[in-house]
C-alpha cells in the first residue's frame, strides 16, 4: 500500500504531481499548510464526491469515446484515487470507455494520442538489462504484471508498441474491478518489433523500428524477463496478453509450472465463456453433457474455451477423449478433422474423425451444435441463413458472437434475436444495447474477461499462490455462474449486472484461494476467514489524511 507517513512525502508542487498521493481540491486546510500547498491550490476544499461530479460531467461532455478515454486517462496520470473512484462508482459507462471496444481505438492511435509514459517498456535492444530496467520501476511491492508483444491486439491484429494500452487498461480493471492495489500493478510492453508496414512506416511511432524478432533471440529476451520478474518482484503474477499463436500456446506451456503465469486470453476466455454456457442452461434446461459447441475461430480463445468445457465434463464424469469430442473447431481453411495435414499443435485434440468442409452453414446443418461461439475476428459471418438454421436445430439456440471490438462480432444482438424469433440465447464481447422484440426487452449478456480475471488474480494475489492452475479457472466459471440470478435470466443476460463486479470477483477469488491452500500451492497460513481476508486487501478509492 501507499506510505501515508508525511514525513515520506513529497512536498509542495512535487505531491501534486504524484498520481499515488495526489488529492487536488480535496487538500484539507492543515494538509495545505503541513505540505507546502497554500497558494498552490484555490482556496475552496471540495470533497471526493464533489471531484467525482465534476469529473463526470467533464467526461460526459466530450463528443466522442476517443476524448473520453483520453480524459480518463489523463485523470489517472494525476490522481488515481479520483480516477478509480469514478470507474468504481460508474462502472457500466466507465468500462466501455477504459477497456473494449473504446481501447482499440485508443490502441490504433496511440502513438498519436501518447501524452505520458505509463507502464514499462522492455524492448529487444535491452537483452541483458531487462533486471536493471525492472528495478527502475518507482513501486517496489509489485505484485501484478500484464505484459503483452502487442501481435494480436483484439480482433486488430498486430499494433506493435501500441498494445501498451491494452496491458495499462486490464490493471485498470484489476484495481476497479477486484481492488489490487494500483501501486501493486506493472503493465509491461514486451517490444520485439512490428510486422505491421503502417506503423514502420509512420514517424510517430513509439515502438522499435523492426520487423518482429522470432526464434532463439525472442525465446533467450522472454526467459531473461520470466527471470527478472520473478528475482525484482518476488511471487509477482504475470499475465501473458494478446500474444499472437505462434507464441501464446507454448509460453503458457513452457512457463505455467515455472512461475506464477497464466493467458488471460487462453484461460480467461476459456472461463467466461464456459461462464456463460453454464449460465445458459437456466434457459434450455438442458444438461452440460448434452451440449455441442461449434467454434468459429480455432485460436486461443477457442482452444482455451474447449480445453475448460471439456475438463467440466471431466469433472462430471465424462472420459476426456469423449469430453473432447462435444468440441469443434472451424478455422480460415475450414471445419478441423483429423485428416487434415500440418494442423497446429494447439489444434490437434480437437481434430476429429468427419468429412472435411470450408462451408460453415453446412457443418451446423451436419453436427447440429447447440452453440456456435465466433471467436474469429471477423464480422458478419453469422448471417440470417446461420441463425435461423440455429433455431431450426434448437429451441433455444446458443448464439455467442464474441470477437472484439464491437464492429468485429459475428452478428449484433438485434439480428440474433430477430433472425431466431426471440429464442437466441445470446452473448457479445463488447456491450451491445438492450434490443426490444415484440412485447420485450432483451439485455444482452457481455461475455467479458473482467469478469474473470480480476477475481482470479486477487484470489492469487491475496494468498501467494506458486502458480495459477486450469482447476481455478474452471472454478472461476462456475461461481461467476452462479452470481446468475434468476432475473437476469429472464432479461437474456447469462452474466450479472457490472455494478456487482467486485462482489463476483470478490467470490471468484475465494474459490481461487481456497484451490491454493487446499492444493498446498501456498507457504501462506490459512485465514480463518478466507473472504473476509480477501476483502482487507482491497483497495479502495478513499483519500488518507495525511495531517
Amino acid at each position: 500500500m501507499a506510505d501515508n507517513n508525511t514525513s515520506a512525502l513529497h512536498r509542495g508542487v512535487k505531491i501534486l504531481h504524484d498520481p499515488v498521493r495526489n488529492k487536488g481540491t480535496a487538500f484539507t486546510e492543515a494538509e495545505r499548510d503541513q505540505l507546502g500547498l497554500k497558494g498552490l491550490l484555490p482556496p475552496r476544499v471540495h470533497t471526493l464526491a464533489e471531484q467525482e461530479l465534476k469529473a463526470l460531467s467533464n467526461i460526459r461532455e466530450k463528443p466522442t469515446d476517443l476524448e473520453r478515454y483520453l480524459y480518463l486517462v489523463s485523470l489517472q496520470d494525476r490522481n488515481e484515487t479520483l480516477f478509480y473512484r469514478v470507474v468504481l462508482n460508474n462502472i457500466e459507462e466507465i468500462m466501455p470507455l477504459i477497456y473494449t471496444p473504446t481501447v482499440g481505438k485508443a490502441c490504433q492511435e496511440f502513438q498519436h494520442i501518447f501524452r505520458r509514459s505509463r507502464g514499462l517498456y522492455l524492448s529487444i535492444q535491452d537483452r541483458g538489462r531487462i533486471r536493471e530496467l525492472m528495478q527502475n520501476w518507482p513501486h517496489k511491492d509489485a505484485r501484478m504484471i500484464v505484459v503483452t508483444d502487442g501481435e494480436r491486439i483484439l480482433g486488430l491484429g498486430d499494433l506493435g508498441a501500441d498494445g501498451m494500452g491494452i496491458a495499462i487498461g486490464k490493471l485498470a480493471l484489476y484495481t476497479a474491478c477486484a481492488g489490487i492495489h494500483p501501486t501493486h500493478c506493472i503493465p509491461i510492453m514486451f517490444d520485439v518489433g512490428t510486422n505491421n508496414n503502417a506503423l514502420l512506416d509512420d514517424p510517430l511511432y513509439n515502438g522499435v523500428e523492426r520487423k518482429r524478432v522470432r526464434g532463439e533471440e525472442y525465446d533467450a529476451l522472454f526467459a531473461e524477463f520470466i527471470e527478472a520478474a520473478n528475482d525484482v518482484f518476488p511471487g509477482v503474477v504475470i499475465q501473458l496478453e494478446d500474444f499472437g499463436n505462434v507464441n501464446a500456446f507454448r509460453l503458457l506451456a513452457e512457463y505455467r509450472d515455472r512461475t506464477c503465469l497464466f493467458d488471460d486470453d487462453i484461460q480467461g476466455t476459456g472461463a467466461v465463456t464456459v461462464a456463460g454456457i453454464i449460465s445458459a442452461m437456466g434457459l434450455t434446461g438442458g444438461d452440460l453433457s448434452a451440449q455441442k459447441l461449434l467454434f468459429l475461430g480455432a485460436g486461443e480463445a477457442a482452444v482455451g474455451t474447449a480445453d475448460i468445457f471439456s475438463e467440466a465434463l471431466v469433472q462430471a464424469g465424462m472420459p476426456l477423449e469423449e469430453a473432447r469430442q462435444r468440441s469443434f473447431l472451424f478455422d480460415t481453411k475450414g471445419l478441423v478433422v483429423a485428416s487434415r495435414p500440418d494442423l497446429a499443435a494447439h489444434k490437434l485434440p480437437y481434430a476429429h474423425d468427419h468429412p472435411a468442409s470450408d462451408d460453415f452453414h453446412q457443418v451446423i446443418e451436419t453436427l447440429r451444435p447447440t452453440a456456435i461461439i465466433g471467436l474469429s475476428g471477423q464480422p458478419g459471418l453469422f448471417t440470417q441463413q446461420v441463425v435461423e438454421t440455429m433455431a431450426s436445430i434448437n429451441d433455444r439456440p446458443i448464439i455467442f458472437a464474441l470477437s472484439n471490438p464491437t464492429v468485429k462480432a459475428e452478428c449484433t444482438a438485434e439480428q440474433a434475436y430477430t433472425w431466431s424469433e426471440g429464442r437466441a440465447i445470446f452473448a457479445s464481447g463488447s456491450p451491445f444495447d438492450p434490443v426490444k422484440f415484440g412485447n420485450r426487452t432483451f439485455v444482452p449478456g457481455q461475455c467479458n474477461n473482467a469478469y474473470i480475471f480480476p477475481g482470479v488474480g486477487l484470489g492469487v494475489v491475496a494468498s501467494h499462490a506458486r502458480s495459477v492452475t486450469d482447476e481455478m479457472f474452471l472454478a472461476s466459471a462456475r461461481t461467476l455462474a452462479a452470481q446468475v440470478s434468476d432475473a437476469d435470466l429472464e432479461r437474456g443476460r447469462l452474466f450479472p449486472s457490472l455494478s456487482r463486479i467486485r462482489e463476483v470477483s470478490a467470490h471468484i477469488a475465494l474459490e481461487v484461494a481456497g484451490i491454493a491452500y487446499d492444493r498446498g500451492l501456498t507457504d501462506r497460513e490459512r485465514p480463518e476467514n478466507i473472504l473476509e481476508d480477501i476483502r482487507d486487501y482491497m483497495f479502495r478509492p478513499i483519500y488518507p489524511h495525511y495531517a
